[in-house]
Formats: structure tokens, C-alpha cells, sequence
């Protein structure tokens, strides 16, 4: 059936009716949006909008990653032929999802960025979508924050990085990928004592009271620890989940900014956002993936793996 439906679909972006059912269409060919779900502005019905944000003016070395979004959705055919592994389920078959495109913003004026993306997440989430981000610098988890902040209250945040991003930054006007959650713990957005962040491998001086599971603990302890703990501390909170590529080892994601050597693999990850099934996650976003450095396009497999991976997480909760 997949042969015969592959000699039939072309461009299925645009021209499937359908918000759910696997995708046949040549991977090599044809509108690359991720996972082949439908491009649309409409929110009707819609339970996950995938959403690109090409921003990397905040970056502190190796730019690039305002190209993610695109490098992402095309590395996300090759996932579009079976149900992701593991599940049990199939998110791009039971869970009403789309592409909804990229935010809209002057790249020239970076004082109103901020407000376009919290503008635009509000507007997903005012639809009664959850929102999976494709980005772009990390910073863009900050407005995306309050965006979420504002309709559930204070978030736990579930961070994957090499960094903490708590460096001491008091100034809420400035754009920096690196104290965007020292201001999103300051400013009550985030809750701390419900937040983890693991694969850490980078000084930080105050944590803030956020809990930290580094890279080695997660090599030593293993997963099913690992995740043991997530959960303990999460709870049953409101959960948004941010992962930025470079907490994988750059053996497996040399495509980012600032790698970190120590890092997961991509076999720690995996088996840890599936076994964190049942969390309470509202959204996510994947993060500084920089096609640039990425040779051999390794970095945005791993991150359209980990889009897939913060869908069926969601849609876990969703399906009922």
C-alpha cells in the first residue's frame, strides 16, 4: 500500500486533506514540511502546530541557526513512512498536527522580536494547540515562556543543554541566548524547585534552585534513573520542555554553536524523552541546530528526531 501511495502523493503539504495519517511522498522530493503535515494558517481543530523561528542574533559564537527550521523539516522525511519508534502509538496518525509555518519578523529590529514570538505562540495557544518550536538560538525559549507562563502560570522547565543559560543578565531588554533563564526564574516565569536540567557539563555559580542532573550523573546512574528523578521532581506540574542540540555530544551534534564535549548520546536521549511518557508537557522546542557546521546533516536528524519525539510526548497526554 505505501508503494502505491507513493506514486500517487507529491507535495502532500499542501495538498493532503487530512491533519493526521503517515506520509509516503519521496523523501527526496517535494514541499519539506516537517513530518509532511499540512501547511496552514488555520488553527481549527488543530492539537500540536510545529512553528519555526529563524533567529540566531543572540548567539555568543558560531551563528547559522536561523537556518534550522528549514534543515529540520527536511531531515524530518525520512520519519514520515511508520509511527515513530517505541510509542506504541503514532502521534502523526491519532493527534490533529500541522506546520504552521515560520514567525514573521524584521530581522533588522531585534528590540520588537521578543514580542512577535510571545505574540505568536499566544496565538497557537489561544487556539487550544500546543506548540512545538523548531528554532533558532535558545533565547527564543524566553518569550516563548511567557508566552505559556501567561495561560498556565509558572512553568517547570525541562532543559537538555551543555549550559545552564542562568548566567547573572538583570537587563530584560537584552537578547542573549545564554541568561535567558536566569530571567525566566526572576521574573516567576519558571519555577525552580519543579525544573531540571540535564546534560549539563559547564560551570554555573548559582543554579538559582534549579535541579541539575549533569552529563556524568546520566552516564553513571543511567537512564531509568535519570528519568526516575525527572519525574520526581516534575510532578504533575505544567512542563515545557527545551532542548538545545548541544546537550548531546558534538560526536553526534557537531552542527550547533557552543559545543560541549561529555555530552548524551543520541541513544540516552531517545530513551529518555520516551520514557518520560506521562509528564505533564505543554509544549517544547528544539533548539541551535546550525546547519553550517553541520557537515554531514547528523545535528538536524537529531533535532527532527527530537521534534518527533516532544510531539509524542505531548500528544501521550493528549490521546487520552
Amino acid at each position: 500500500m505505501a508503494l502505491e501511495d507513493a506514486k500517487e502523493q507529491a507535495d502532500v503539504a499542501f495538498t493532503r486533506q487530512s491533519l493526521t495519517g503517515l506520509a509516503f511522498e519521496n523523501a527526496f522530493g517535494g514541499a519539506t514540511s516537517f513530518l509532511r503535515r499540512k501547511y496552514t494558517k488555520d488553527l481549527t481543530g488543530v492539537q500540536i502546530a510545529i512553528t519555526g523561528v529563524p533567529f540566531d542574533q543572540a548567539v555568543t559564537n558560531r551563528p547559522g541557526t536561523r537556518l534550522g527550521p528549514r534543515a529540520i523539516r527536511e531531515a524530518s522525511t525520512l520519519q514520515t513512512y511508520e509511527p515513530p519508534y517505541g510509542w506504541g502509538y503514532d502521534v502523526m496518525s491519532e493527534i490533529a498536527m500541522i506546520d504552521y509555518g515560520d514567525l514573521a519578523f524584521d530581522y533588522a529590529d531585534i528590540p520588537a522580536f521578543p514580542a512577535a514570538l510571545k505574540a505568536h505562540i499566544a496565538g497557537i495557544l489561544a487556539a487550544g494547540a500546543a506548540s512545538v518550536t523548531l528554532g533558532g538560538d535558545h533565547y527564543i525559549s524566553f518569550p516563548i515562556l511567557q508566552a505559556y507562563a501567561d495561560k498556565y502560570g509558572p512553568m517547570a522547565l525541562l532543559q537538555f543543554d551543555a549550559h545552564t543559560d542562568t548566567w547573572p543578565d538583570d537587563d530584560m531588554n537584552r537578547v542573549d541566548h545564554g541568561t535567558m533563564f536566569y530571567k525566566a526564574v526572576k521574573s516567576g516565569i519558571v519555577d525552580p524547585a519543579k525544573s531540571v536540567q540535564v546534560g549539563i557539563r559547564t560551570v554555573v555559580d548559582d543554579p538559582l534552585g534549579v535541579n541539575i542532573i549533569d552529563a556524568r550523573e546520566v552516564h553513571e546512574t543511567g537512564v531509568a534513573a535519570v528519568v526516575e528523578k525527572i519525574k520526581g521532581i516534575l510532578g504533575d506540574h505544567p512542563t515545557y520542555l527545551s532542548f538545545d542540540i548541544d546537550g548531546l555530544d558534538p560526536a553526534f551534534a557537531p552542527g550547533t554553536g557552543t559545543p560541549v564535549w561529555g555530552g548524551l548520546a543520541s541513544w540516552q536521549a531517545s530513551a529518555i524523552l520516551r520514557d518520560l511518557a506521562g509528564i505533564n508537557i505543554k509544549g517544547g522546542d528544539i533548539v541551535e541546530v546550525s546547519p553550517p557546521f553541520d557537515t554531514t546533516g547528523a545535528t538536524a536528524i537529531a533535532g527532527a528526531h527530537v521534534a518527533t519525539e516532544i510531539s509524542s510526548l505531548i500528544g501521550w497526554r493528549l490521546r487520552g
